[in-house]
Formats: structure tokens, C-alpha cells, sequence
């Protein structure tokens, strides 16, 4: 085990970022008028943008996302819309909700981790983030969509390789219709055709573990109509990808934690066997897991899935003494928020004691100064899933098996779902398949 801090692994842009907040503090802007960017950094930027959410457009914030999830989806949808469109998804999200989804979780989980074989090197986050794409797919939607995991998968990746380039570049893609663009339309028509059918099926033949999927077509959101046909595709898509994209990379760096930080694993493992047992994970008893749901929280920390997220505003403000014209695409940093030493203390250092109320090092933060899921009315309405994806996964993973990390060059990639890069290899020592 390397000392705590020699480990870590920095993401360029975010380190950018935060050099710029420490030298020119909160407010940043470049380009020109309308048509440039303002950097409003760190925890009281953050709240100034979650307090005035009226403000503030998404859709024209996150158009980047549109070829992905949907002209409807949740991170593109603006007031009523967002309103009557969160209304119906957000009951299947909830805390408790989530606690039914548990052993699904943990079998899917299983799934993967009893294929390996001592010796085997693998790259865990291409492992588990089939583990965790199968968990919400099957999760929300039933078996009928869960079943099909691994060809969303396929058809999903062209499109989330454009995402992972700046905005102007897809602009470009899109405009010369490039092959990579020619692709992921491709991909996404395919994405369609199958979401269609499978909803087509449940209306006739609906399964009692639909679910979500059941709730979606039966629904009567605040306005009284019905979904439409696009908003259930683009639900159904956009909960999907936006949930493994994100929750697959910070469980990659979660492992990329436990194997670095001295004890890490060993104090995992004993607290899951002492809390578990032998038994099956609930709810309950994964709630109880203090120390591996403080990995899960400084995980979230320090790889927050994104580096950064952005409004649009719709009217002219005032921060710190600065005007922001409407029409200036906002940028904030959870990457910047939670490096700040001022609010964090040593922030560099992969603490998960910090997040244990018994601790003499437990500070609750604020909640704009702990922004992985952003904050407001577009937090993320999958935070719970997430979390508790992470959790269950976690504790299946140490509970039956020993890992180590061979050398190799880590980097972080992705600013909209960060991740290692190439990929995090680990080696098999040891798998309990009894457990």
C-alpha cells in the first residue's frame, strides 16, 4: 500500500480550474457578451446558482445530451416540463423505493465476480459496469428490459463517445455528418425501434416487475395528460444511461481507493462480514455499513462523476460584485467545490472517517459544498440509486474476494462521467464463491 496522498490520480482540466479559482477567485469570464462563458467556482458560487434556479435554462445548458438521452429527458427539460416529467419517475428513485432493489443489485454484482479465477486479471470497470448497467435496467424496468442490458450497452456506445468531446466538436460531427456521427444515429434509431417494441409489449402484456416501466405508461403527471410516447422512450433511455455512465466510472474509482488507501480493504471486509454475515444484503443492513458508505461518500468527493455541470441564463445577475449578462453559459465545478482546503480539511487525503458521525474528524457539509449530484430543483433525481449501487457492490466485492493492483499509468478522463482511463486492471488473489 502507497501512502494516502502519492496515489491519487488529478484530472488536468479540473486542476485547471482550481489553480484559477485560487489565483482569480469565484467569478471567471472569457470569450465575449452573450456568447461567452462565466466560471462561478467554489461553495458560495454554488449556492448563488442553486437559489436561483428560475434563472436559469437546462435545456439550452445541456443540448450536448439531447442525441443520447432524448428531447425529453430529465437533464434537458425545463420548468413545467421538468416538473411533470420528475413527477412520475421520482417515486421509483426514492431512498426506500431503492432499498427493493437491493438483492437485485447484489446478484448482478455476483454475477460477475463469480466468473473470475484466481490469477486472472481483469479491468474492473469494464466488469462492473455491466453489473451496474443489468442493476438498473432490470431494476426499473423489469426483467423484459434487463434482459437486453448488454445490447443497450452496444448501441449506447457511439453515442456516449460523443459526449466525451466538447460540445463545439459534435457541433462539427453533427454539421459534416462524420462517420462517427453517422454511427451514433445509427445506434440510437436501433435504441428506439427496441424501446418502442418492449413498451408496445407491456401495454398488452404488462409483468409484475415492470415496474417503472408500467408507472410510465399508466401515468398521469401534475398537468393530468398522459405521457407521450417520446417521453416514455426518452425516460426508459436517458435513467438507463445516465445511471451506469456515472455510477459505473465512481465505482472503478471506489476499487482504485480500497487498494491504494493503507487498511482500506481489510476494514471493509471485516465491517461487511461483522454487519452481513453470511446473509443476504438488505437495506437495512447495507445502511449500517458506516465505514464502506464513507468510501462510497469520499469516493464521490474526489471522482465526482462530473468534473463540471452548466446552466444557461435566461436574465441578467450580479455575484461578487460581477454582472452576468443573459445569454452567458454558466460553468460550476463539484471537482473544484470539493478540493477547496478552506471547506475541506485536507482535501487531498481519501478520508472515509470523515463521513462517520462518531468520528472526531466528521464535519456534515452544506449542501452546496457536497455537489456530486448537484443540488436543487434538478438534483439528481437517481442519487439513492446510485449510492446504494455503489454500496451493495462494494460489499459483495470485498466480502468475496482479495484483489491487487499491478503497476500501471492511471488517468482520469470523461468531465460529464469521470472515469480511469485506459481502464483499472486488477488481479484476482482469491474468490469466495460461498459468500
Amino acid at each position: 500500500m502507497r501512502d494516502r496522498k502519492d496515489w491519487a490520480v488529478r484530472y488536468p482540466p479540473g486542476e485547471a480550474l482550481l489553480t484559477l479559482y485560487r489565483y482569480r477567485g469565484p467569478v471567471i469570464n472569457t470569450g465575449i457578451a452573450r456568447r461567452g462563458y462565466t466560471y462561478l467556482l467554489g461553495p458560495e458560487a454554488n449556492k448563488f446558482v442553486f437559489a436561483n434556479a428560475d434563472a436559469f435554462s437546462w435545456r439550452e445548458a445541456f443540448q450536448v445530451l439531447v442525441p443520447v438521452d432524448g428531447p425529453t429527458a430529465l437533464v434537458v427539460s425545463d420548468g413545467a416540463d421538468h416538473r411533470r416529467r420528475r413527477s412520475v419517475v421520482a417515486s421509483a428513485l426514492h431512498h426506500r423505493k431503492v432499498g427493493d432493489y437491493v438483492p437485485i443489485i447484489a446478484a448482478n454484482a455476483d454475477a460477475v465476480i463469480d466468473h473470475w479465477q484466481p490469477g486472472q486479471r481483469v479491468d474492473i470497470y469494464d466488469s462492473l459496469r455491466t453489473a451496474v448497467r443489468r442493476s438498473i435496467a432490470e431494476s426499473l424496468f423489469g426483467t423484459r428490459i434487463g434482459e437486453h442490458a448488454d445490447f443497450l450497452g452496444e448501441q449506447l456506445h457511439p453515442l456516449l463517445a460523443l459526449t466525451h468531446r466538447p460540445p463545439q466538436v459534435m457541433r462539427i460531427q453533427q454539421w459534416i455528418g462524420s462517420p462517427g456521427w453517422r454511427r451514433a444515429m445509427a445506434a440510437r434509431a436501433r435504441i428506439d425501434d427496441f424501446v418502442d417494441s418492449q413498451v408496445a409489449d407491456a401495454r398488452i402484456h404488462p409483468r409484475p416487475d415492470d415496474h417503472l416501466l408500467t408507472a410510465l405508461i399508466g401515468s398521469r403527471p401534475l398537468d393530468g395528460q398522459p405521457l407521450t410516447p417520446n417521453e416514455i422512450r426518452d425516460a426508459i433511455v436517458s435513467l438507463i444511461t445516465a445511471g451506469y455512465e456515472t455510477t459505473s466510472g465512481a465505482l472503478a474509482w471506489a476499487v482504485y481507493a480500497l487498494l491504494n488507501v493503507p487498511g482500506a480493504w481489510d476494514n471493509a471486509a471485516a465491517e461487511v462480514d461483522r454487519v452481513l454475515g453470511t446473509g443476504p444484503p438488505t437495506a437495512q443492513n447495507i445502511a449500517a455499513l458506516t465505514y464502506l458508505n464513507g468510501i462510497v461518500q469520499e469516493t464521490l468527493r474526489l471522482y465526482s462523476p462530473g468534473v463540471i455541470s452548466a446552466r444557461k441564463a435566461k436574465r441578467d445577475l450580479q455575484f461578487d460584485g460581477h454582472r452576468i449578462r443573459a445569454g452567458r453559459l454558466l460553468i460550476f465545478s463539484p471537482y473544484v467545490t470539493h478540493r477547496i482546503s478552506d471547506v475541506w480539511a485536507e482535501p487531498d487525503e481519501f478520508r472515509p472517517e470523515r463521513w462517520d458521525p462518531n468520528s472526531p474528524h466528521y464535519r456534515r457539509p452544506a449542501p452546496h459544498e457536497f455537489i456530486p449530484f448537484s443540488a436543487g430543483l434538478h438534483r439528481c433525481v437517481g442519487s439513492a440509486m446510485a449510492t446504494t449501487e455503489m454500496a451493495v457492490m462494494l460489499a459483495r466485492l470485498v466480502a468475496k474476494t482479495r484483489l491487487r493492483l499491478p503497476a500501471q499509468r492511471i488517468g482520469a478522463r470523461n468531465f460529464a462521467a469521470l472515469r480511469p482511463w485506459p481502464g483499472l486492471t486488477v488481479e484476482v488473489k482469491q474468490v469466495s464463491a460461498n459468500r
